[in-house]
């Protein structure tokens, strides 16, 4: 039944589903724990907002009974399965900075494309945090400082080459004024 006045058999249960977006937190103990392409731990909080089409609603009903099914039975699960098999394909770096846009879009497509053929439609994914675990945090801080201990290395390195430059072209130019000198001394200037 569509929405509006209907005759019912007293008999008859009416299940009704509502056609407003619903929201589904993946957040605090139902966080998506995701692994990156290297091998690094993440946790991604996501919302997926989701509703019932109205012409599938009987079909439905069949396969799950009601919304709180629906919402744990199909879309929970594909959401949760979807979120870790993108994050799969990129790096702990992109994953919690660099892509997360692209991520973010790549997750609604998929979500959508999975949904749609049971009558679920995604009107939004919002990735909402990315979080390393506390042992790649570690990995990126160690990483962070072996990238700054080699650029303060390579500008060391950088400063003493002109260092070393600028003491030999002193150098040169202390000893060709020496030869000059030794070259303009002769005994007659010596003996002045």
């Amino acid at each position: 039944m569509t929405s509006g006045m209907h005759l019912k058999a007293p008999f008859t249960d009416v299940t009704s589903f509502s056609t407003r977006p619903v929201d589904l937190n993946l957040s605090d103990k139902d966080v998506v724990e995701v692994r990156s392409s290297q091998g690094g731990v993440m946790y991604a909080e996501l919302t997926v907002k989701w509703a019932v089409t109205p012409d599938k609603a009987g079909e439905l009903y069949r396969l799950a009974g009601s919304e709180d099914a629906i919402q744990q039975r199909l879309v929970y699960p594909d959401s949760r399965e979807i979120v870790r098999n993108v994050f799969a394909r990129y790096t702990s770096e992109q994953g919690y900075a660099s892509a997360r846009e692209k991520i973010n879009a790549e997750i609604g497509e998929l979500i959508k494309e999975r949904l749609a053929p049971r009558g679920i439609h995604i009107t939004a994914v919002n990735l909402r945090n990315v979080k390393p675990s506390d042992a790649l945090q570690k990995q990126i801080d160690r990483k962070i400082q072996q990238k700054e201990a080699t650029e303060r290395a390579t500008e060391a390195t950088r400063t003493a080459e002109e260092e070393a430059k600028r003491r030999k072209i002193e150098a040169e130019g202390i000893a060709r004024a020496n030869k000059i000198l030794n070259d303009s001394l002769t005994d007659k200037v010596l003996m002045n």
